[in-house]
């Protein structure tokens, strides 16, 4: 498996390079329709996009479009970093602009280092959007099912898949998710990811996210900063 490709693929990546390109016209219609790619909540090749809602969907697609995936996560962490060492005001804390993605401290990007456990962190990262997707319940045995059907047909290596089944089946392991952060940095990215695929309207999917900050030992400040990033950035491109 090569994880880096794993990553992009799981995330549907060349999609949304695709979207990011298009601009304003994308945007427009994040309904799912006339998007190329973007059929009924789900990115095209992107594993993630089978297992959220489409309302979750559009949350990601926005707020990385701008910003390109994986990449765009460690901008919107990095970001969220810095404004919590500066003491910004999270209500009117900055958003990296598009081209800070090639000036991301390299700690914040997620091929740069392993995991603590010393496997890739791009695994990591699968790991806790699973997680997070499941985290509001909708995804039961007969949902399970219907993703293994898809996921078969969409192209992954073995390995690949065997790893995307096993993260679906197995039951969520939030200190095992919080155990793989090699540091503040890759904190901050698992909860980030997490926050992009959670809408903490429901009461399991709040206290996920407050378990998985406090397992992850995030400073409630920075995580003010984390979910303000994933909030306005959604919000400043729809």
């Amino acid at each position: 498996m090569n994880p880096g490709n794993f990553l992009e693929q799981f995330l549907g990546g060349g999609v949304m390079q695709d979207m990011r390109q298009a601009g304003g016209s994308a945007r427009r219609q994040l309904d799912g329709v006339g998007v190329p790619g973007f059929t009924g909540g789900a990115l095209a090749g992107g594993v993630l996009g089978l297992m959220l809602g489409s309302k979750k969907m559009r949350k990601m697609t926005v707020g990385l479009m701008g910003y390109g995936a994986p990449g765009g996560a460690g901008a919107l962490a990095y970001q969220a970093y810095r404004n919590w060492q500066q003491g910004q005001a999270v209500a009117t804390a900055p958003l990296p602009l598009a081209a800070d993605v090639s000036n991301v401290d390299q700690n914040f990007l997620p091929g740069n280092a392993p995991a603590a456990d010393g496997k890739p962190f791009q695994l990591a990262f699968v790991t806790a959007m699973i997680a997070a997707a499941k985290a509001d319940g909708h995804i039961d045995a007969v949902e399970q099912k219907s993703l293994f059907e898809k996921i078969e047909s969409m192209g992954l290596d073995a390995e690949s898949k065997a790893f995307v089944f096993d993260a679906l089946a197995r039951p969520v392991d939030i200190n095992a998710i919080a155990a793989s952060a090699n540091g503040i940095e890759q904190a901050s990215e698992l909860y980030l990811v997490s926050r992009f695929a959670i809408d903490p309207d429901h009461p399991a999917e709040r206290s996920y996210l407050e378990a998985l900050s406090f397992k992850l030992k995030l400073p409630p400040e920075l995580v003010a900063h984390l979910n303000h990033q994933v909030e306005a950035g959604s919000a400043s491109e729809s």
